[in-house]
C-alpha cells in the first residue's frame, strides 16, 4: 500500500485512503464469516502523517489570481468557456465537482450587488464499472453532508457578472447545468487542467512558476478560503461557506497568509507602545513630543540648536534620529528653551 507499481513511494494521503479501503474489505469479510477477526487489527503499522497545511508558496494572491483569470479568458478554444468556471473556484471557494454540477436554478443573479449560490451537490467521474447506470459521471451529495443538504454561498459582484455573461454567451444544458463542453457533456478534469497549465505559462513570471504557484486549479479554492479570514471575516462563517468545520479552517488555512501575520504584528506593536507610554507616565517622564518631522530631516541634515540664555550653538549631525521634534527639553539648571534652526552640514 505504500508503494507504486514502479516501487516508488506514494503520497501519505494515498496510503491512508488505501488502508481505509482494505480495512473496510476485511470488515465485510469478518461479518460474512470468512475471518474470525480483522487481520489489520493485529498489524503493528502506523500510517504516514498527512500534511494538511496548505503551502503558502502555492497560493496566489488576488492580483495573481486576476492575472491568471485574464489569461484563461484570452486563451483560444476552451478558455472563454472556463473563465467563469475558475472564477467560481476562487470567489466562491467551490470544489471542481461542485462547479461542474452547478445549475442555473442554484444561481441567484441580481442586477447589482452580492448574490447567493445555493450548492446542492457535485459531479464526480466514477467510471462505468462503478455506477448503476453505466455512466462515467455520478452525482454525489455535498462532501461529508447528507444527501439533501445544501450550502448557500454569498458571491461578490465580480462573480455575479461571470455566470450571467457565461449563460448569455454559451447557454445551459437541457438539465440546467451552467458549465459544459462543446458537446454538452460534463467537463473533464483533464480538459480544465490543460487549460489551467497554459494560463499559468502565460500569466506567471519565471520566479512564480519556479515556486509552483497555483500549480493546480484546486489552489484557487485554497486562495479563496484563506483570503476570507485574512480580510477579517468571522472564521465560523468562512468555514460554513467553504463547507468545512472550523478546525479544518484553522489547521489548513488561517496561519499562512503574510497579510495576516503583518496585521498581527501591527496589533502587538501598538499594544507594546501603549504599555511603554503607561510606564513612562507612571515614572513621571513627559516626552513632550512636538509635530512629526520628515524622516530625512534628522538623519541626513545637520541641525543647529540655539540655547536661550547661554547664547551658544552647536551642530548635531544625528544619525539615529527620533521621529518627532521636541518643543521643550529638560535641563539640569532651570528650564532652558530650545529653538530648532535650519542649518547646513559643516564641512
Amino acid at each position: 500500500m505504500c508503494r507504486k507499481a514502479d516501487g516508488s513511494a506514494v503520497a501519505a494521503k494515498t496510503v491512508k485512503r488505501k488502508k481505509a479501503a482494505v480495512n473496510e474489505v476485511f470488515g465485510v469479510a469478518v461479518e460474512k464469516g470468512y475471518f474470525g477477526q480483522n487481520p489489520l487489527a493485529d498489524l503493528r503499522w502506523t500510517v504516514p502523517e498527512v500534511a494538511d497545511e496548505v503551502d503558502p508558496e502555492c497560493v496566489p494572491n488576488p492580483a495573481q489570481v486576476a492575472r491568471l483569470l485574464a489569461a484563461v479568458k484570452a486563451l483560444p478554444g476552451r478558455g472563454p468557456h472556463l473563465y467563469a468556471f475558475f472564477g467560481c473556484m476562487y470567489y466562491a471557494a467551490m470544489r471542481p465537482a461542485e462547479v461542474i454540477h452547478l445549475q442555473k436554478s442554484q444561481c441567484r443573479i441580481p442586477a447589482t450587488g452580492w448574490g447567493p449560490l445555493n450548492l446542492k451537490g457535485g459531479v464526480v467521474m466514477a467510471g462505468k464499472e462503478w455506477t448503476d447506470d453505466g455512466a462515467v459521471h455520478e452525482v454525489h451529495s455535498l462532501k461529508r453532508r447528507a444527501a439533501k443538504a445544501t450550502r448557500p454561498v454569498p458571491i461578490p459582484p465580480v462573480l455575479v457578472r461571470m455566470p450571467r455573461e457565461h449563460i448569455e454567451r454559451f447557454g445551459v444544458t437541457p438539465d440546467g447545468r451552467v458549465f459544459h463542453n462543446a458537446a454538452g457533456n460534463h467537463i473533464d478534469a483533464s480538459a480544465y487542467g490543460i487549460t489551467w497549465l497554459r494560463a499559468r505559462d502565460t500569466a506567471l513570471t519565471l520566479d512564480e512558476l519556479a515556486l509552483e504557484l497555483a500549480v493546480r486549479p484546486y489552489d484557487l479554492r485554497h486562495a479563496g478560503i484563506s483570503f476570507w479570514p485574512a480580510s477579517g471575516a468571522d472564521p465560523a462563517e468562512c468555514a460554513r461557506r467553504a463547507g468545512q468545520n472550523i478546525q479544518v479552517l484553522f489547521r489548513c488555512y488561517a496561519k499562512f497568509l503574510a497579510e495576516a501575520r503583518h496585521h498581527a504584528n501591527r496589533l502587538i506593536e501598538n499594544s507594546m507602545r501603549r504599555w511603554d507610554e503607561h510606564e513612562d507616565a507612571a515614572a513621571g517622564v513627559s516626552p513632550a513630543l512636538g509635530p512629526e518631522m520628515p524622516r530625512n530631516s534628522w538623519s541626513e541634515v545637520g541641525h543647529r540648536w540655539q540655547i536661550s540664555g547661554l547664547r551658544s550653538c552647536f551642530d548635531s549631525p544625528l544619525r539615529c534620529a527620533p521621529r518627532r521634534a521636541p518643543d521643550v527639553l529638560p535641563a539640569r539648571s532651570g528650564a532652558i528653551f530650545l529653538r530648532l534652526e535650519e542649518a547646513q552640514l559643516l564641512r
